[in-house]
């Protein structure tokens, strides 16, 4: 792999992938302390950076194997990928992905008329049914990761970023398999050598990080980061992470979730668990990065929306701005319209109320009333506390 080989993928694909913007982000770079550039590869078609190696691997492919088809296993982002790209150029492919795939990726993938086939718990188990089924029907297995051509394409991001912004001192970048940070580190190191590469992944799955550091960390827990869920990152890209990485990072699954929102937040975007890992890095490690001008990479964006839901209800919650209050008050005709007009007078909004009474610890002329309340933050529910306090209630956050 030499930045020649990324070169020349980046001409192949031209006018087959979009080449994203490397923007700045000024409040990103205030909550950080770094100077923070992000590289918007949640933009392409498919949502991920998935695109730029697949459609060079297929790019690369004769008339003959062209016309056998492909096979490729994947959680979600390479099989859009490898589908999108073979229904532009004609190409019949068969994709196996795990059986706890997102619904949103099997079908987005059904849609660009791939033929999707579910197997196993694990992208290993999905990979050994590719492989048999690559051999029966004689069709080219297209990596996600441990490919020297997919690795070119996903170089390409490199280019691109350093194009844009040639002063940045370092690149923060998520690592499943390795084929994105092994694309990225080669051409970054190749244009220039003193910018420093750091690759990120979840506690729950840290296959790389134990290869690289030494550690025998456990793995295999869920993650939301589900496209960085590897269990056994490539040969190929192991030794280029061993060779021009400079550093490996975890971060844990709230790092993750505070990344998402917060992107979505600050800057209008939507991205998947591993697409937030390197802002979940920056946030988990402020020291390492502060001061540095940073690139992050933006990798996918592609989430099920009720994980998305579920993880705003976690930052919200973090952030003070949904929180759950029990009030203690008299069971007599007038309780529940004391404490309602408490909180509105202090401006908060009430999205759920709980009476209890049987199961609780008060006595039988009291009743034990749960609210889950809208707020401004944590001074906000400072202030509602001391209204329903004021009011003659017993309140307390729980």
């Amino acid at each position: 792999m030499t930045l020649a080989d990324i070169q020349s993928a980046a001409q192949r694909l031209k006018g087959h992938i979009l080449p994203t913007p490397c923007l700045p982000s000024q409040t990103l770079s205030q909550i950080t302390g770094a100077e923070v550039f992000l590289k918007f590869e949640n933009l392409q078609f498919t949502a991920s950076f998935k695109e730029r190696g697949a459609c060079n691997c297929l790019a690369l492919l004769d008339a003959a194997a062209r016309g056998r088809g492909v096979i490729a296993m994947s959680a979600g982002n390479h099989a859009q990928g490898v589908a999108y790209h073979c229904q532009r150029l004609g190409i019949p492919a068969v994709i196996v992905m795990p059986k706890n795939t997102s619904a949103v990726k099997v079908e987005r993938t059904e849609g660009f008329g791939a033929t999707v086939i579910t197997h196993g718990d694990t992208l290993e188990e999905a990979r050994e049914k590719a492989y048999a089924l690559a051999r029966e029907r004689n069709l080219t297995f297209v990596h996600p990761y441990d490919d020297p051509a997919v690795i070119a394409g996903q170089g390409t991001i490199a280019l691109e970023m350093l194009e844009e912004v040639p002063d940045l001192d370092l690149l923060v970048i998520s690592v499943g398999g390795g084929g994105l940070i092994a694309g990225m580190a080669t051409a970054a190191k190749a244009l220039k050598p003193s910018i420093e590469v750091v690759g990120v992944q979840t506690r729950r799955f840290p296959a790389m990080y134990n290869l690289i550091k030494g550690t025998s960390l456990p793995q295999g827990e869920s993650t939301i980061a589900d496209g960085i869920a590897v269990g056994l990152p490539g040969t190929l890209t192991r030794q280029v992470v061993a060779a021009s990485v400079n550093d490996l990072v975890l971060v844990e699954e709230p790092d993750l979730e505070q990344a998402i929102v917060m992107l979505l937040e600050v800057e209008k975007t939507l991205v998947e668990g591993a697409g937030a890992a390197g802002l979940a890095a920056l946030l988990a490690h402020r020291e390492r990065f502060r001061g540095r001008k940073v690139g992050l990479v933006l990798c996918g964006g592609n989430i099920d929306p009720l994980l998305l839901s579920a993880i705003i209800g976690h930052g919200l919650v973090r952030a003070g701005r949904l929180v759950r209050l029990k009030v203690s008050a008299r069971d007599v005709p007038g309780s529940l319209a004391k404490i309602t007009t408490a909180v509105g007078q202090a401006g908060a909004n009430i999205e759920e109320v709980h009476h209890q009474r049987a199961f609780s610890s008060l006595s039988a002329q009291y009743v034990e009333i749960e609210l889950v309340l809208q707020t401004r933050g944590p001074a906000h529910v400072t202030e509602v506390l001391a209204a329903l306090r004021g009011a003659g209630l017993r309140a307390e956050a729980v």
